[in-house]
Formats: structure tokens, C-alpha cells, sequence
């Protein structure tokens, strides 16, 4: 197969956790060709096709020149087998503006996963909302009233903005309620801009959970990504500590119910994050643990991901 992935520069890989670069190398050992561009490679012009400029690599195994260019070539999205939305976030409007391109390029024949209409209807944070049975008590909202409200009524809150990503702009307010105003009016900039607000969870402790499912089916291990020094954000960015663990019954009976709904609608991998027993974010732009997980359990999160590719694109 001829596989497109859609990505980061290549030179920022982080190869020895990069999940990304853990399916390029399970598709190069079964012989299919990688291309890779960036989002602003895509071109769409009047009366064409959409198209890329790309590189066709190869794999060196040099942990630092991981990749050798064998050509560049202007391609047609539709003439690859598959592609692969693999553009970490922001979720801002450039993702956007790169998703529509990518449905058009679905009209024209191309087979895109997870399915841009999908990424586009699953806003990672606003996802959780449709599943209320699974989730801690959660607020949506700009305006600072009701964020006084909710924290009136928790006491412990955690605040957030719904673009963030890697535990950026993550604030705690305690029972004191200490500067609470402060931090409502900053992150929604006065009552512009939409955040979310929810009960703090004590399980953060053990580990913010990644729960990964590939076509609907469940990894049997999560990577608990556990608080460093102090924080209460688990986030690998954030300095977490991820430790592969056997889902808990709870994380089995979360991802076994979202994992068809969601398969369903296009999303052939996605990351849950569970913190205890409640999910706290839906993962579809670029989820990751990949090696992590492989390499503290032995248990190939690639390989399936390649089998559940190589089923989608032959069906």
C-alpha cells in the first residue's frame, strides 16, 4: 500500500516515543511505500484534485537521521491507499481549514483516517458531554457567574481551556475559592472565549489513564501518566510519569461502549483518558502511548493498528 502521512516536520520526531513513527515502522517491515507531508503542503485549485507536495522516505534505523528522502513529487491525495491525519494539535482553525481539504479529497476517492468529519465533530474536550453517564460533574461555558456557580457548588474545580493541549493553561481552585475570579476572567478572557470547568478528581493521583481503541477494540493496557513533584497534571508534557498498566474494569466497560459508537463514525483510533473511573477527554487528532505501552508490556499497540489499517483500506 501507498500510505500518506499527514504531520509534524519530520526532523521534530522524537523517535523513541514518537507514536506516529511507531506505524511508519510496522508499515515499512510489511512493504508498503510512506509518503509524508505537512498540513500546508495541500493544495486545492479550481477544477483539480486535491494535492500535496510529499516526500516517499525510507527508514535508516538511526534513532537521529531516522528517514532518507528517495523522491518528492507533487501527489494526488486520492492516488494513495490510505491517509493518515497525523497533525498534533492545536485544534484551531488552520486544523480546520486542513480537514475540509482532506473531506474533499475523500469525494475525490481518498480514504482518510480518522475521518475528518469526524475530527471536526469530535472537539477532544466537548466529546465526553455526550457520554454523561462515564463523566465527572463538567461545565461548558464563558460566562464567570456560572463558573462561581459550579465552584460553589464542587468546591474543588479544575479549569480549562478547550484548546489547550499537553496540560497547558490546567488550574486547580481549592475550597477557598482563591483566586478564582482571577483565573475565570484570564482564561475566557473576560467572558469571550468558552472554557471547561470540572469537579477535581483525587484518582489523579494514580495516573491520568490513556485508553486506547483502534477500530472499536480496546488495548488491554493503559499508560497512567502520574503527577510529578507537586502538579496535579498528569500530562507527559507536563512531566507525568507514564506507567503501562491492565485496564481496570471500569476502563474496560467505558471503552467497550465507545469504542463501536465511535468506530462507527469514522474515528479508527482513539485515545480515552480516564481519570479513576470518569472520562475526561476523547483523543482523535493524534493519539499516542504507542511505544510506551509496547515497550513496558511487550503487547504490539502498532501491529494491531496496522492490521485495523490494512482491514480498513481492503474492505
Amino acid at each position: 500500500m501507498k500510505l500518506l502521512f499527514v504531520a509534524d516536520p519530520l526532523h521534530t520526531f522524537k523517535t523513541y516515543k514518537d507514536s506516529t513513527f511507531a506505524m511508519m515502522r510496522e508499515a515499512a517491515a510489511r512493504g508498503h511505500e510512506l509518503w509524508a507531508c505537512e498540513p500546508q503542503d495541500i493544495v486545492w485549485q479550481r477544477g483539480g484534485q486535491v494535492q500535496a507536495q510529499s516526500r516517499r522516505i525510507s527508514l535508516t534505523g538511526d534513532e537521529h537521521d531516522w528517514f532518507e528522502e528517495l523522491e518528492a513529487a507533487e501527489i494526488t491525495l486520492a492516488s494513495m491507499d490510505a491517509v493518515l491525519m497525523r497533525k498534533d494539535p492545536p485544534f484551531d482553525a488552520e486544523y480546520i481549514y486542513t480537514s475540509h481539504l482532506l473531506t474533499q479529497a475523500e469525494r475525490e476517492g481518498a480514504k482518510v483516517f480518522n475521518k475528518p468529519q469526524a475530527l471536526r465533530e469530535h472537539p477532544e474536550k466537548l466529546a465526553i458531554l455526550e457520554f454523561p453517564l462515564y463523566i465527572a460533574p463538567t461545565l461548558v461555558t464563558r460566562n464567570i457567574e456560572a463558573v462561581r456557580a459550579f465552584h460553589a457548588t464542587h468546591q474543588d474545580i479544575i479549569l480549562k481551556p478547550l484548546d489547550g493541549m499537553g496540560g497547558m493553561g490546567i488550574f486547580r481552585v481549592k475550597e477557598d475559592g482563591l483566586n478564582l475570579g482571577s483565573i475565570a476572567e484570564t482564561l475566557t478572557k473576560d467572558g469571550q472565549q468558552t472554557i471547561m470547568v470540572q469537579k477535581f478528581l483525587p484518582a489523579i493521583a494514580q495516573g491520568d489513564k490513556r485508553v486506547l481503541v483502534i477500530d472499536g477494540e480496546p488495548v488491554p493496557y493503559a499508560l497512567a501518566r502520574i503527577p510529578q513533584g507537586g502538579e496535579v497534571r498528569g500530562n507527559l508534557a507536563a512531566g507525568g510519569k507514564g506507567v503501562a498498566q491492565p485496564l481496570s474494569e471500569s476502563d474496560w466497560a467505558i471503552a467497550r461502549h465507545l469504542g463501536p459508537i465511535l468506530a462507527a463514525r469514522g474515528l479508527m483510533l482513539v485515545g480515552l483518558d480516564i481519570i479513576g473511573e470518569q472520562l475526561t477527554e476523547i483523543n482523535v487528532t493524534s493519539p499516542t502511548c504507542f511505544q510506551e505501552i509496547t515497550q513496558q508490556t511487550g503487547w504490539d499497540v502498532a501491529k494491531r493498528f496496522i492490521d485495523a489499517l490494512e482491514a480498513r483500506v481492503q474492505a
